[in-house]
């Protein structure tokens, strides 16, 4: 597909309200879909600037019937956090425009700066990875808006959870009691609410893997106030799914090493991880998707399922009922 082609991609209201963002003799010259999302359309655009050269703008739409009705909220949050996150330290886009009803663009729509980097999803190199991304969840922890962000919300119940085909029942019988007592009540701060690996950029020098650095974080529609255990469950569930149960709770072990706070007992962190474990269970096949969609093809929708019920086994299994063992 030509750059002309791709740049065609961009639906007609939506082009042109682009276009009323760029500076004078400024275009679209083409377009790129970005993969690895769930909820929205992603693409990286490249913009034609006056003296010939180009700089790149991403632009999320909501397109999909099944999250479009949320979309206004998710944009306004979104826009929101990356305001409070300008002249941080936190690598986060800048905002440019946002038009969370459709009331110019197609859809609703959002549009800010590219970051440099990629996402990493491959096993190798984790042992580098795993402590930069908790380092930088630590950062995001650290961050004292004057506007604090909505409360969290954690909508799985008892009876929203799907066990997979297979799964060890008593375990997840078990895990399920877990989410029926009432949340645990800590400590609450800024938190991504949806961060992950897929949700970070890294600069990984092919001669230098050791030397990988975080570039840019990424999705803040779903920016929130609550637990800092939240975020950390949410991202040790994306890592168990990905490279097995032991980097979940390696992860969590790094982000103490940081200066992370977590609960203090372990029946609070395990609550948390339970129930971010199970929310998985509602959506396993968009999930899977998204991480074949970024090269990891092996995660079909079964393969998932069946990291999730060892993930969920050995949070119940484990002798504190705190986690499994580091890696």
């Amino acid at each position: 597909m030509t750059n002309r082609d791709e740049a065609a991609a961009v639906r007609p209201l939506t082009r042109a309200w682009v276009s009323r963002q760029l500076e004078a003799g400024e275009r679209i010259v083409g377009t790129e879909a970005l993969h690895g999302g769930i909820t929205a359309e992603v693409r990286r655009l490249s913009i034609g600037t006056r003296d010939g050269g180009t700089r790149d703008l991403v632009l999320r739409a909501f397109v999909d019937p099944l999250y479009v009705e949320r979309a206004e909220d998710w944009l306004n949050r979104e826009a929101r956090a990356l305001t409070l996150l300008a002249g941080t330290a936190v690598p986060a886009p800048v905002l440019v425009a946002v038009d969370p009803t459709a009331a110019h663009c197609d859809y609703p729509s959002l549009l800010m700066t590219h970051l440099p980097g990629r996402t990493v999803l491959d096993d190798a190199g984790l042992e580098t990875r795993v402590p930069l991304l908790a380092r930088q969840l630590v950062a995001i922890h650290a961050l004292r808006p004057t506007e604090r962000p909505q409360a969290y919300q954690a909508l799985t119940t008892a009876d929203t959870v799907v066990v997979p085909e297979g799964a060890d029942v008593t375990a997840w019988a078990a895990a399920i009691d877990v989410i029926r007592e009432p949340a645990p009540s800590d400590e609450e701060r800024f938190l991504h609410r949806d961060f992950h690996p897929g949700n970070v950029l890294f600069d990984v020098p092919p001669s230098r893997p050791d030397d990988a650095r975080i570039t840019g974080v990424v999705d803040w529609a779903a920016a929130s106030w609550g637990p800092a255990d939240l975020d950390v469950a949410h991202c040790s569930t994306n890592l168990a799914l990905l490279h097995g149960p032991a980097w979940a709770q390696r992860f969590a072990e790094a982000y103490e090493e940081a200066g992370g706070v977590l609960a203090a007992a372990a029946s609070e962190r395990l609550y948390w991880r339970v129930r971010d474990a199970l929310a998985f269970s509602e959506d396993l096949q968009s999930a899977a998707r998204a991480w074949r969609e970024a090269g990891r093809t092996e995660l079909t929708t079964r393969a998932v399922e069946e990291r999730l019920d060892t993930y969920v086994t050995t949070l119940m299994g484990a002798p504190d009922r705190g986690g499994a063992e580091g890696p």
